[in-house]
């Protein structure tokens, strides 16, 4: 298996890049590129003289980072149970383990969703106002099985948060599980269901770490399980019925993060959502998409949304390969511009452009650094594992994961999207700070950095385009003359500045 491989060749491989000087910055590179290097040490000391330059100011500290991740759904839950126990601990070792991608930060469904096998709620009772009924019997097959094993091969632990797509027909005005809104009487039943929530995961040895408050507030087009709010119906509930409920039932600690949809609404959301003390008082951040764009990342609303509120949460909740099937065991395909999302088909005319065939690599590799330059503190991913289909799914919007499996013949790829978000969880480190640079004014060449709790720094370099390029990275007095190829990824790892 592709990533046994690599797993053994990260243990045994452990030379320092550059030589021990005065002024050469001891480093080590980890690289993944077209030419099939995945999160492999490598040795690119370059003697060519350049110009292009990478400064690094760690005394500019800037957001402190929180985490990156996936999701725990129930179709990776029901398809890691499909797998031999040996393949199922492999990408559990895989996501969790120190010497695999070990995420930090991961989120999870409350009742159903599209990535769901069916739709259910665990207050499946019509008119149960006070909950009594409440069951998360649904999750304990798959989901928390799931949560579980993670937890255990997890040496340094990582924090889950919980995002409703919709609350329970009976609680909606249109009683149907896609589109509608919350009856405003459901409101105090909808708030007790979230502190219901914590203590059945508690019960099952889960500690939720909180909530964002609605995925999709806009909805999904009328698709798949969805409930519609308005920036200020949002900013209501929480700040009247969910912040207060949680407070009163000892759920105080528990993150609320608002809005949950793509980065271009962000300005009316938080303007909304930080409007005064009392509205802002139990949103601890804002969660946001991808989906607007396949390359833009929208700065100016994410330095907006950082600015209208600089200490609160800044999270990417999801963000996939979305309406594709994905390709199995093609590596290319993932560093090819094959990929198309619903935006390509469906977006209105005046958007198109934002929507262009992409590569998943580039898409997620220049998302996440953008994202990090802008005030974002954390990353997370959509399905952690999905099959050769991009399910299942129940309503057949299929869509790539990292991991892909065939249950009926238990074979496991590891995509070139597995090395791509390890490249930034392996290496940045919840408490991390994102530190200033100096890098040539490239779109093609995106670099970001941060600094360890433990004081490593980690740089991380994308070279979108074909040609491999040179670049100095200096730190201080030290600097060392790097080599990246074309179409690569390379995380810097400086351990002694």
């Amino acid at each position: 298996m592709k990533y046994l491989k690599t797993y053994s060749v990260l243990i045994l491989i452990t030379a320092m890049m550059a030589c021990s000087t005065d002024n050469i910055l001891q480093v080590e590179v980890y690289e993944t590129s077209a030419k099939g290097n995945n999160l492999t040490l490598v040795h690119t000391a370059s003697e060519t003289k350049t110009s292009e330059q990478i400064t690094l100011h760690p005394e500019k500290e800037l957001q402190t980072i929180t985490g990156f991740g996936g999701a725990f759904t129930e179709s990776s839950a029901y398809l890691l149970n499909k797998l031999s126990k040996k393949n199922r601990d492999t990408i559990i070792q895989a996501y969790f383990g120190k010497e695999g991608a070990n995420y930090s930060l991961t989120r999870t469904h409350m009742n159903s969703c599209d990535f769901s096998l069916s739709q259910y709620s665990y207050s499946p009772v019509e008119d149960d106002i006070e909950l009594e009924h409440f069951s998360i019997q649904e999750d304990k097959e798959d989901l928390i099985p799931m949560i579980k094993d993670a937890m255990a091969a997890s040496e340094d632990g990582f924090k889950i948060f919980a995002s409703p797509w919709t609350a329970a027909p009976w609680m909606k005005d249109n009683n149907k599980w896609v589109g509608g809104k919350l009856l405003p009487k459901y409101y105090d039943t909808w708030a007790l269901f979230f502190s219901k929530y914590v203590d059945a995961y508690k019960a099952e040895g889960i500690d939720v770490w909180g909530f964002t408050v609605e995925n999709e507030p806009h909805g999904n087009g009328d698709n798949w399980e969805s409930m519609h709010y308005t920036p200020d119906e949002m900013t209501n509930f929480v700040q009247n019925h969910l912040g207060p409920k949680l407070e009163a039932d000892g759920h105080g600690d528990k993150i609320i993060l608002g809005y949950d949809q793509n980065r271009a609404g962000l300005k009316e959301w938080v303007d909304s959502m930080y409007a005064t003390e009392a509205s802002s008082k139990y949103f601890d951040g804002t969660a946001i998409h991808w989906y607007e764009s396949t390359f833009e990342v929208f700065p100016e609303e994410l330095q907006y949304a950082h600015n209208k509120a600089p200490n609160k949460l800044l999270i990417e909740t999801e963000g996939c390969v979305d309406s594709e099937v994905p390709a199995w065991k093609d590596d290319m395909w993932y560093w090819s511009k094959e990929s198309t999302d619903w935006g390509w088909d469906w977006a209105p005319e005046k958007d198109k452009y934002l929507h262009p065939k992409y590569a998943p690599v580039n898409r997620y590799a220049r998302d996440i650094i953008g994202c990090l330059n802008n005030w974002v503190d954390g990353w997370v991913d959509w399905n952690m594992v999905l099959d050769k289909q991009g399910g299942p799914n129940w309503f057949k919007n299929w869509c790539a994961a990292p991991v892909i499996v065939d249950p009926d013949t238990d074979e496991v790829y590891f995509t070139p999207l597995y090395y791509t978000m390890a490249h930034f969880s392996k290496y940045i480190r919840p408490g991390a700070k994102v530190i200033a640079l100096d890098k040539p004014e490239d779109k093609k060449f995106m670099v970001t950095a941060a600094k360890n709790p433990d004081g490593s720094i980690a740089v991380v370099v994308f070279n979108e385009e074909p040609t491999a390029r040179d670049f100095n990275l200096t730190l201080g007095e030290k600097t060392t003359t790097l080599h990246i190829e074309g179409q690569a990824l390379q995380t810097i790892v400086i351990t002694h500045e």
